[in-house]
C-alpha cells in the first residue's frame, strides 16, 4: 500500500507471546483486527514495543508476514529493520521488503554509536538498497546517539526517505529539524506525551504505544489537529496524560502488555530480561485505565 500520504496514528504493535515463550499468532491476528476496527492509520511491527531485540530472525520475519497478510493492504505496514550493524540492517530491510511491508523504520546505530559520517552512511546505505519508503528513527535515550540536525537535512533529500520518527523528547530538536519537512519528508512524534506539540511544528501524527490500548482516541486526536480543530486535539492530549505516563512508568513494553492483558487482548508474557511490573505500578496503570474508560 502506498504510504506517501500517511498521517495520523501508527501503532507500535506489541508481539504477543504464549506462556512457553513462542509467538502467539492467533492473538497477533486479533490485535491487527482490533486496530483495523478502531481507526489505526498504520501498523509498525518489530519495533521496541514489539520486543524484536529478543526475537530470532525467523520469528521477526514470521511476525511481519503474519501482519502483512492479515492487514491485506488496508493500512500501511511498516517493518522495524534497525540494527547497530549496518550490514544486518540492510539484510533485514531487504528481507522485510520481500515480504511485502510498505515501509521501513531504520534506527541510528546503538551501542557502537559511530561518528557523524558513519551514522549518515548507516542510514543512507539502507535507503540506497531498498525501493520502499524509509523512516529514520531518532531515539537517543535508547541508542546513546542522536541523528544530528545536519544529518537529518542531508538524509531528508534521499528519494527513499519518507521522514523521521522523532523520539528525543526535545521540542528544541524537533524545531531544529522542522525546516527539513516537506511534502516528501515528514515527521512523526515518537513520544505519546508530545504528539500535539510536535504536530504544531509540522508532524503529521505519531508512532504510538498509547494507540495499542486506545487506538480510536489517538486516531481522533491526530485527525482533529489535521482538520484544524486544535482545541479538541489539545484536550485529548492533556486529558490522557495520566494514562500515557502510566504506560511508561516502567520500561516499554512492560506496562502496555499488562494493560492489553487486562483488556483481554493477550496473555501477559514477556521475553527476558523484561519482567512483570511491580504491584504499585500496576495499581497506577489500572487506575489510569479506569479513568480513561478502558476497563471497568
Amino acid at each position: 500500500m502506498d504510504m506517501t500520504n500517511l498521517t495520523g496514528s501508527v501503532v507500535a504493535l506489541v508481539t504477543p507471546f504464549k506462556k512457553d515463550g513462542s509467538v502467539d499468532f492467533e492473538r497477533l491476528e486479533g490485535l491487527v483486527d482490533f486496530h483495523l476496527a478502531n481507526g489505526t492509520d498504520g501498523i509498525l511491527v518489530l519495533g521496541t514495543t514489539g520486543e524484536s531485540a529478543t526475537m530470532t530472525d525467523a520469528e521477526d520475519l514470521a511476525v511481519a508476514e503474519c501482519v502483512v497478510q492479515r492487514v491485506a493492504g488496508r493500512v500501511p505496514v511498516i517493518g522495524g529493520s534497525g540494527s547497530n550493524c549496518t550490514g544486518e540492517s540492510l539484510r533485514k530491510s531487504l528481507e522485510l521488503q520481500k515480504l511485502g511491508v510498505d515501509g521501513l523504520l531504520v534506527i541510528s546505530p546503538y551501542y557502537n554509536k559511530s561518528n557523524e559520517e558513519g551514522i549518515f552512511h548507516h542510514l543512507a546505505d539502507v535507503m540506497d538498497a531498498v525501493n520502499v519508503p524509509c523512516i529514520l528513527y531518532n531515539i537517543p535515550g535508547r541508542t546513546g546517539c542522536s541523528i544530528s540536525p545536519a544529518n537529518v537535512e542531508r538524509l531528508s533529500r534521499h528519494p527513499n526517505a519518507w521522514g523521521i520518527k522523532e523520539a528525543s523528547g526535545s521540542i528544541s530538536y524537533a524545531a531544529d529539524i522542522a525546516h527539513c519537512l516537506s511534502d516528501d519528508f515528514h515527521m512523526m512524534s515518537g513520544n505519546d506525551d508530545m504528539v500535539v506539540p510536535l504536530m504544531s511544528l509540522g508532524a503529521v501524527g505519531v508512532i504510538s504505544v498509547w494507540a495499542d490500548v486506545a487506538p480510536r482516541t489517538v486516531h481522533d486526536m491526530c485527525a482533529s489537529f489535521l482538520a484544524g480543530d486544535v482545541e479538541a486535539a489539545r484536550r485529548a492530549q492533556i486529558d490522557n496524560l495520566e494514562l500515557i505516563h502510566s504506560l511508561f512508568c516502567e520500561v516499554n513494553p512492560i506496562p502496555v502488555k499488562a494493560a492489553l492483558a487486562k483488556m483481554g487482548l493477550l496473555e501477559e508474557n514477556y521475553r527476558k530480561p523484561l519482567w512483570p511490573m511491580a504491584d504499585d505500578h500496576r495499581e497506577r496503570l489500572y487506575a489510569a485505565m479506569r479513568g480513561a474508560g478502558l476497563i471497568g
